[in-house]
């Protein structure tokens, strides 16, 4: 192994690794890196297809995450940098971020004072949660208290793990039969938390229709109060989203 990254390194910065059927281009060098991410940035745009990615998601093509290179690709990256995670906006949550980071430090001090450990990764991964859910939808989750965080915490759990996991019959096609059984495990479990995301998200919408946010935009304090949610349900003809695809970027 020492002698291969040796080479590698040596050589122009790039590698190919075959993974049973699939091939995998290994980029190590600055140079080499912006040939991929911007001289043929429209080669390498697309991610991978995964049947357990797409189980959990609305489909291969409506997360801007995850959706192929295209004018959809276009459309819905333009929704996110010009609306959603615009500078202006992003500062907009910092009284959200100083509320979650007080949180987090009282938990410290009560921790010090009672001589227990604390698990700082596990408070870092439920600070970040914590943020995400309310820049998402601070009204639901202002309404819901911190059980609808905890709900939604798990949930993103759940999609973590799975999306980690490596579904070996798409490196080794000719063991599909004896893999069929993990696999119809996963597709159901896969399934099961997209029937519990659908459901968490329907609720989350129709309390912001509820709440008819119809005068987004008239000003500068309004706009930059509007939260994820908000944003999408006003720009959602503008941009030609539907419900579905609202639910997949709130993924």
């Amino acid at each position: 192994m020492r002698n291969l990254a040796s080479r590698h390194y040596r050589g122009n910065g790039l590698m190919l690794l075959r993974l049973g059927t699939v091939q995998n281009l290994v980029v190590s060098t600055p140079r080499a890196a912006q040939a991929v991410l911007r001289t043929h940035d429209h080669v390498f745009a697309s991610r991978p297809p995964s049947t357990l990615v797409n189980d959990l998601q609305y489909g291969p093509s409506s997360n801007f995450g995850a959706a192929p290179y295209g004018e959809h690709w276009r459309q819905v990256r333009k929704l996110a940098t010009t609306h959603l995670l615009a500078f202006k906006k992003v500062n907009s949550y910092h009284l959200a971020r100083q509320e979650e980071v007080c949180l987090g430090l009282a938990k410290l001090r009560q921790a010090a004072a009672m001589n227990m450990e604390v698990d700082i990764s596990e408070m870092v991964n439920t600070f970040t949660d914590d943020i995400v859910c309310r820049t998402v939808s601070s009204k639901f989750f202002r309404a819901g208290g911190r059980n609808k965080l905890f709900q939604i915490r798990e949930l993103i759990e759940v999609n973590s793990t799975l999306s980690a996991r490596i579904i070996l019959e798409s490196y080794y096609p000719s063991l599909a039969i004896l893999l069929g059984l993990f696999a119809w495990f996963l597709g159901n479990k896969a399934a099961d938390t997209h029937k519990r995301w659908d459901e968490l998200l329907e609720n989350m919408i129709c309390d912001h229709e509820r709440r008819s946010f119809n005068h987004w935009g008239e000003s500068d304090e309004q706009e930059q109060s509007a939260n994820f949610i908000d944003v999408m349900l006003c720009v959602q003809q503008e941009y030609g989203i539907t419900r579905d695809s609202i639910k997949d970027n709130l993924l």
